[in-house]
């Protein structure tokens, strides 16, 4: 297969997803009121990419004892990958109250929910500190970078999917 013909990165992650039998996945995009704000955020593109598939729900924050509602977190000091290398941590907004302890168990639990059943994708929720798989905030701004669980997932090999990518 030649370079131009071969998948990009975007591409060769759906197929993983429509290929997967089992999937990990934000509980919010299935209609769970778990956000930090206690909202979903039901997505019908999320529920029809999972037809037929064994779905393992899971709200990262919420499976660390973090409460529905919470103060919003954004990443201080960089991205998820900078969390786990102890350069940057997970900050309540106002507060400014350290949670990093409570979003790398979060991320922990997922990627043990992930082996347990037998998960090679998650499916998660962008922009968020946990789920984000493409832009999070860090310090309070928008920028390219993955949250806490998905750095973790993928430094283990797993497909992580954005819920933008559908």
């Amino acid at each position: 297969m030649t370079k131009a013909s071969e998948p990009s990165e975007h591409e060769a992650r759906l197929q993983a997803l429509r290929d997967a039998k089992v999937v990990l996945v934000s509980a919010c995009l299935l209609g769970e009121a778990c956000r930090y704000d206690g909202r979903s955020q039901r997505s019908e593109r999320v529920l029809a990419a999972l037809e037929g598939k064994e779905v393992i729900p899971m709200c990262p924050e919420t499976g660390a004892g973090l409460g529905i509602p919470r103060p919003p977190v954004d990443l201080s000091g960089g991205t998820g990958v900078d969390v786990w290398a102890g350069r940057a941590r997970a900050v309540e907004r106002e507060a400014r109250m350290d949670r990093t302890e409570a979003f790398r168990l979060g991320a922990r639990m997922a990627l043990e929910a992930m082996q347990r059943f037998g998960a090679t994708v998650a499916l998660l929720k962008e922009k968020s500190p946990s789920c984000g798989s493409q832009r999070v905030y860090t310090d309070g701004v928008l920028r390219p970078g993955e949250g806490i669980t998905a750095a973790l997932l993928r430094e283990h090999g797993l497909v992580v999917v954005s819920d933008e990518d559908l």
